[in-house]
């Protein structure tokens, strides 16, 4: 496999000069971090989808659908994908027309500055755990192409995913996408129909697959009386814990015009959905191909090494890094953003557009070193994605809604709402483990953003007195 590994290597280099090339021209955070607010059709499309279809759609995906069939995979690639859909028909215009740079910004023109300073210090958390999920896989990949240990190869992962990262920004990242997402398309195209072959057809191929993998209902809960409850949360999390994130905002107002915004985002919704079958497809007939593997994430790779030349097989596992760059690259820059930009920078007013920018690269460095821990002590990809997906997101989702269409609420239902929110899901997910803690956390913020909307328009009333009084 050394020349695989090679081919990898060589990909990884070509993909970090391409990165060093381009962000010669970042002069301004705009340019850092929006790419100039300049993406057409072809640059926005592509690192919509690139970026969103990452480790935990590939490597996490088939892992998932190896392990536990259709019910372990609800969220990917349908969840997400719907989230894209639902991005480009309800909120990409609305969103690029406030001049935003991130989403957190929102919270702080629609709310208050606390608002904007809980949703940053709630969501650097969560893209620090969808880089976590790409660097994971990203090792997983060099391992399964290699002799190297997971661990070793997660370290390789990480320093060459950061050194990408910190040398890259939006503009950078959304031209690699375009090379990126082509790949991954190609790979996956490309392999998907020599493995049914080898299998003997479609028929024969999937006629191994067992009923139970079939099915989006857990068997152990086919007996029991929540079945709704757990479809409903296994949807919810992809949908609202991923509707507001900042690697998919970014991408939304970095376009060049709201109908570029819109249709870009429902295009690679499509996309997603279209491309994201093929993982899942390989992961459920690996069940049977390939039993009993220590590393279920590995079945993608493995069933590509089994069926493909070395050639083919170098070129899939180009896709595949393709896959976990393009996202890594934006998770950590949507992180550091958030840090920079809605908690450090407003510290020290007056900075210049270089010292912002530089703050922003040390950022990303420093984030993709916890995210390399993260990697390393983590059980899997698909389990770091779904807590990405959850970590403080119900508040964050049920304030942005109010916020956005009505005018219902202010500072302090905002503030109830996210905090609420994230106290009720940390609570229930870690400490009781609930099975529908987010569910949980999504009334909680709902009802708490509601009861306090109703004292919002007393305590301003209080407020504008006191000052009338003091003036």
């Amino acid at each position: 496999m050394n020349v695989v590994l090679f081919g990898i290597l060589g990909y990884i280099l070509f993909q970090l000069l391409l990165g060093y090339f381009v962000s010669r021209n970042i002069r301004t955070e705009d340019d850092y971090l929006l790419a100039g607010r300049r993406l057409g059709y072809g640059l926005a499309t592509f690192s919509i989808f690139a970026t969103w279809f990452g480790a935990e759609s590939c490597i996490g995906t088939a892992g998932a659908a190896y392990s536990n069939g259709l019910a372990g995979v609800s969220a990917d690639p349908f969840g997400y994908g719907v989230c894209l859909i639902l991005m480009g028909l309800l909120f990409a215009i609305p969103l690029w027309k406030m001049n935003l740079t991130t989403i957190a910004d929102f919270f702080r023109v629609r709310f208050s500055g606390s608002a904007e300073r809980i949703t940053a210090i709630l969501m650097v958390p969560t893209s620090l755990l969808w880089a976590a999920a790409q660097i994971r896989a990203f090792g997983q990949v060099l391992s399964a192409s290699s002799e190297l240990s997971v661990t070793i190869a997660v370290t390789i992962a990480a320093a060459v995913v950061i050194a990408y990262t910190v040398s890259g920004g939006m503009l950078a990242d959304a031209i690699t996408d375009v090379v990126q997402g082509s790949i991954l398309v190609l790979g996956l195209a490309m392999l998907f129909p020599i493995v049914i072959n080898d299998l003997g057809g479609i028929s024969q191929a999937f006629s191994t697959i067992g009923k139970e993998a079939l099915s989006f209902v857990p068997s152990e809960s086919q007996a029991g009386g929540w079945q709704g409850l757990r479809i409903a949360e296994a949807w919810a999390i992809p949908i609202c814990g991923s509707l507001i994130a900042q690697e998919l905002v970014s991408r939304v107002i970095a376009s060049r015009s709201p109908k570029v915004a819109r249709r870009s985002s429902l295009v690679a919704g499509g996309m997603y959905i279209l491309v994201g079958l093929i993982p899942l497809s390989i992961g459920l007939l690996g069940a049977g191909v390939a039993p009993g593997l220590e590393y279920p994430e590995q079945i993608l790779p493995l069933m590509a090494q089994r069926h493909l030349t070395t050639f083919l097989y170098a070129v899939f596992a180009g896709a595949l890094v393709s896959a976990i760059l393009s996202t890594v690259d934006s998770a950590l820059l949507a992180a550091s953003g958030l840090l920079s930009h809605n908690i450090l920078i407003p510290l020290k007013p007056g900075m210049t557009d270089v010292q912002k920018v530089r703050l922003e690269r040390w950022g990303v460095a420093v984030l993709g070193l916890l995210a390399y821990v993260l990697a390393l002590y983590a059980e899997g990809v698909y389990g770091l994605v779904k807590d990405a997906s959850s970590f403080g997101s119900a508040g964050i989702c049920i304030v942005f809604l109010f916020g956005l269409f009505s005018s219902f609420g202010g500072k302090w239902s905002a503030v109830a709402a996210l905090s609420v929110g994230a106290a009720v899901w940390l609570v229930g997910h870690y400490f009781y483990d609930f099975e529908f803690s987010y569910l949980l956390s999504l009334a909680s913020s709902l009802i708490v953003y509601v009861v306090f909307g109703f004292v919002d328009p007393r305590v301003k009333k209080l407020h504008d007195r006191d000052v009338g009084h003091l003036s």
